[in-house]
């Protein structure tokens, strides 16, 4: 009986099982067609969704390459922008450059040119110091810068260079003015040596030393100018004394009054290039004033014989006057026959034949009224 029991129950329990397995298999075979369907409307909208990229994304790639396109095109027109200005910039920068080394080399030529002509000025300072140091040549210095003043201003007649003097002596300028006040001696003098001792002194007894020897220099060249080129009735009462140095010249009046004061009481006159050139122009003033008051006797006659032309001119004005009335009295004459002439032409031009007169008869009467005018 357990067995039998057993059996049925066993039998129960696979009927059971197998109608829940059937039941199971229904439930899971609709989850698997509502799956199916779920999955199906998920694949048609997965479908929609992907024509929907798809056609987003040809959109996209048709607005990608005009974006493209136009950017390129964009860049292309930028591009040749910016080689243009930079082919104008680099010509320009070109032009520039050419133009700056033109400049360059003209200045570098000028620059070269004024380094020769600073070499040569050295040179002729080197030289020009030479000079400066022998004493000979520093008075031959003198002299020539004394001659070139000289020529340049006055004419070759009023002055004569290393003149002889009754005395002797020889003048490195005779200055040929009339009297008074007389021709007047210029000399070259150029105490440098003294000057060069008194600017380098270091200390003040040095600079007391120098300036000694300077005044003592000075006083000896105005001494000797006064002594040797002052000749009474042969030269004017005072001479010249050139110091062919502005800075010599300028260092003596500031500095020794008291010397200069000397020289004018020898009635020796320290003059320098600047102060020389202003003396020699109003020598050649004086020149020329003398000569007019030479040549005023010769003016005069002129002047006397100009007023006689202007007289014989006047005459012979007059008797242009006479003709020229004499002939506008005659062209009067002869305007007074052309307007008479004129009046009969006309007459005779209105004249109209009557029927019962001949033409002898009109030549009759013309005849008559001619002979009445």
């Amino acid at each position: 009986m357990i067995v039998i029991a057993g059996a049925f129950l066993a039998i129960g329990l696979a009927i059971l099982l197998i109608r829940g397995v059937g039941r199971s298999n229904r439930e899971l075979a609709a989850r698997l067609e509502d799956n199916r369907n779920s999955a199906n409307a998920q694949m048609q909208h997965m479908m929609q969704i992907t024509a929907s990229l798809d056609g987003r994304m040809s959109q996209m790639s048709e607005q990608t390459a005009k974006d493209t396109a136009e950017m390129n095109r964009t860049l292309a027109e930028r591009l040749d922008k910016v080689s243009h200005r930079m082919g104008e910039s680099l010509e320009k920068s070109n032009k520039n450059t050419t133009d700056s080394l033109g400049e360059l080399k003209t200045r570098l030529a000028v620059i070269d040119e004024a380094q020769k002509n600073i070499t040569e000025l050295s040179g002729q300072m080197v030289g020009l110091q030479d000079i400066l140091d022998n004493k000979q040549a520093r008075g031959a210095f003198g002299e020539v810068q004394l001659n070139d003043l000289v020529s340049q201003i006055l004419p070759p007649s009023a002055y004569d260079f290393q003149a002889q003097m009754s005395n002797g002596r020889r003048a490195d300028c005779l200055i040929k003015l009339p009297n008074p006040p007389g021709s007047i001696v210029v000399d070259a003098k150029f105490p440098l040596e003294s000057y060069h001792l008194l600017r380098n002194a270091d200390d003040e007894a040095q600079k007391k030393l120098a300036a000694s020897k300077f005044k003592a220099d000075i006083a000896k060249h105005v001494k000797d100018i006064s002594e040797k080129y002052i000749i009474n009735g042969e030269t004017a009462e005072s001479a010249l004394m050139f110091l062919p140095s502005e800075a010599v010249y300028a260092e003596l009046h500031a500095s020794f009054s008291d010397v200069v004061e000397k020289s004018y009481r020898a009635k020796v006159w320290i003059v320098s290039p600047t102060t020389l050139m202003a003396t020699l122009n109003t020598v050649r003033a004086v020149l020329k004033d003398a000569r007019m008051r030479e040549q005023a006797g010769v003016i005069q006659k002129e002047v006397v014989t100009l007023l006689q032309d202007v007289d014989r001119l006047d005459g012979r004005v007059e008797k242009l006057r006479t003709h020229f009335q004499l002939a506008e009295k005659d062209i009067g004459n002869i305007s007074t026959s052309t307007r008479k002439i004129t009046s009969r032409a006309e007459r005779i031009e209105g004249l109209q034949l009557e029927e019962s007169e001949t033409p002898e008869a009109v030549i009759g009467v013309t005849k008559g009224n001619l002979a009445t005018d």
